[in-house]
């Protein structure tokens, strides 16, 4: 009887690799073909779009589950209150790094002063930030964090429903709490809710075999649609922006694992896969779902922590569009329309860099973080108008970093704590490991 061979596949790193370069051929494939290269080009845009609404689907019951099971776990463990601290404390800790870091690099580069934008496309963004939508983001409109959102274009009305995150966050953590408080009375729904995390973790792991698939689209539909071109005109500031981003994902990351005797290479061998999705799909949210997977079995983060602190970073741990860009976006916009900034308002973005992502946890897209700072600053909201061009490119490296600190915060209070699970033998390896 002949036996049956298997053929083994790479890894999944490995793997979502070769998607993204199969991708790349195809978005320049779909580009070289001019108006003929438009089928090609919108079905990847629909695969790749396919590819994310599967994903942010998951978010809502996969946050509420996996938040509501957190509160039942963190109940046994002595020092809960004490890991949501420190949790917090590295958020602002990195936050700091990443917007001194962004300063910096907008001072010696100066790219508001060597420009060759357009005034003329200085235009306030539909969408801005203020700190009042922190305070009303955190109120849940409704159990499972649900918005909807009405735009008018060509005399058309066209309602988007989305959800808020943070607010899932915040009503989980309270029906969880509530569940473990009434006792007895409460066992059958935590038991429910453990069964039902289950069942959507294994839903996510069917969603997550089709990654490289979705990474080819989305890497592909970047390529075709916007090309490299708008980068000429704002090529200091998007060099900037991508070497700020380089030096924390690179740089300060590492060095952050090395000092609490961490490998960098065994974290971004475990965490890679998930950093290439940000990347891809621009949405630390549509990336939640992989984010947390892989925080908990390749890195060894407990599950009760990680279900807390990983929702939590998705909506609020952003370096890269909370720290860097509005760092080196808002002086841009001060040195291209003239203003003077002085050791005040650089102080102040380094505040609102490090307090803001919470102030903007409940909206979308670096332009509200963009225009809280302008705003705070007494910037002008037009100057956020001249760098929309150039977003959907810098977004995907923002969204890296963004997802790499989700993922990094976690690691290093486990680590502190004592809590890293299996693979923190090897993750204790020598740094050429």
């Amino acid at each position: 009887m002949a036996q049956t061979r298997y053929t083994r596949l790479p890894s999944f790193g490995v793997q979502v690799a070769v998607g993204m370069g199969a991708g790349l051929a195809l978005g320049f494939l779909a580009r070289s073909l001019g108006p003929d290269g438009a089928v090609l080009g919108e079905g990847l845009r629909t695969i790749g779009q396919i590819f994310v609404q599967l994903l942010k689907a998951l978010v809502p019951p996969l946050v509420f589950t996996a938040i509501v099971a957190s509160i039942a776990a963190l109940r046994d463990l002595e020092n809960a209150a004490r890991l949501v601290g420190r949790t917090l404390l590295w958020f602002a800790i990195t936050a700091l790094i990443a917007v001194v870091i962004g300063i910096t690099l907008g001072l010696l580069i100066q790219p508001g002063i060597r420009a060759g934008v357009d005034p003329a496309m200085a235009a306030a963004p539909a969408t801005t930030g203020s700190w009042l939508d922190f305070l009303k983001g955190l109120v849940p409109a409704n159990m499972m964090g649900l918005t909807a959102t009405t735009a008018i274009a060509d005399g058309r009305a066209t309602t988007t429903v989305g959800f808020n995150v943070l607010q899932i966050i915040v009503a989980a953590i309270a029906i969880g709490a509530a569940a473990v408080r009434v006792g007895e009375a409460g066992t059958a729904f935590l038991a429910f809710n453990a069964s039902a995390l289950q069942v959507f973790r294994r839903v996510l792991r069917w969603v997550i075999a089709l990654t490289p698939i979705g990474s080819a689209a989305l890497i592909g539909d970047a390529v075709a649609r916007y090309g490299w071109e708008a980068i000429q005109s704002l090529g200091g500031f998007v060099g900037a922006v991508y070497l700020g981003l380089g030096l924390v994902l690179f740089l300060v990351y590492p060095a952050l694992l090395a000092a609490n005797g961490l490998s960098p290479g065994w974290f971004f061998r475990r965490a890679w896969p998930a950093i290439q999705l940000g990347f891809v799909s621009r949405s630390s949210v549509g990336t939640l779902p992989v984010t947390e997977e892989l925080t908990e079995r390749e890195l060894g983060v407990p599950r009760a922590y990680a279900a807390f602190a990983v929702p939590l970073g998705a909506t609020t741990k952003m370096d890269g569009c909370a720290s860097i860009y509005p760092a080196v976006a808002a002086i841009f916009v001060a040195q291209f329309f003239g203003v003077a900034l002085h050791a005040s308002d650089y102080m102040l973005i380094v505040l609102v860099s490090v307090l803001g992502s919470a102030a903007t946890a409940g909206l979308t897209g670096a332009t509200v973080m963009l225009t809280l700072t302008l705003s705070t600053l007494g910037l002008p909201l037009e100057g956020a108008g001249l760098l929309l061009a150039i977003d959907p490119i810098l977004d995907m490296g923002r969204t890296a970093v963004n997802v790499a600190g989700q993922m990094l915060v976690p690691v290093i209070v486990a680590k502190r704590e004592g809590l890293l699970g299996r693979p923190a033998e090897e993750a204790a390896r020598p740094l050429a490991a």
